[in-house]
């Protein structure tokens, strides 16, 4: 399976798991419709419901006037799926391509705003860890 494929089931798997509370093994299931799992799919979506407080975390602190349970579903999620990569698959994926990804999922997913907004927040996140990883150095 693509990446690209991958992240579109995770993103599909974890909007399932917000909207009813399902298990991230039964979502995959339901996604997959007796496709063959992969292992990007599940690393991202069993990642991002572990560290689900993380990803908000964050998200919140790059939101301005918004709170992530005012975000559109599907925006909160593309958004969690990403900064999730963005934190634990630095060493597999580019913070750049995470982000073109997550804004090419968004025009599929999305409204006609949703890249936008998406982009500008990630950007965000993408700066902040620049200027710790920084400030460290």
């Amino acid at each position: 399976m693509k990446r690209r494929i991958a992240r579109e089931k995770a993103l599909q798997s974890i909007f399932q798991i917000d909207m009813n509370e399902t298990s991230p093994k039964d979502a995959i299931d339901y996604v997959l419709d007796g496709e063959a799992s992969d292992d990007y799919l599940e690393k991202l979506v069993e990642g991002v419901t572990e560290h689900i407080e993380e990803m908000d975390s964050i998200l919140t602190k790059h939101l301005e006037k918004w709170t992530v349970d005012r975000l559109a579903t599907v925006d909160r999620n593309i958004l969690r799926v990403a900064v999730y990569e963005m934190i634990h698959c630095k060493e597999d994926v580019p913070v750049n391509v995470v982000i073109n990804e997550a804004l090419e999922i968004a025009k599929i997913y999305g409204d006609e705003s949703s890249s936008k907004f998406i982009n500008s927040v990630l950007s965000k996140v993408k700066q902040t860890f620049e200027e710790s990883s920084s400030s460290r150095g």
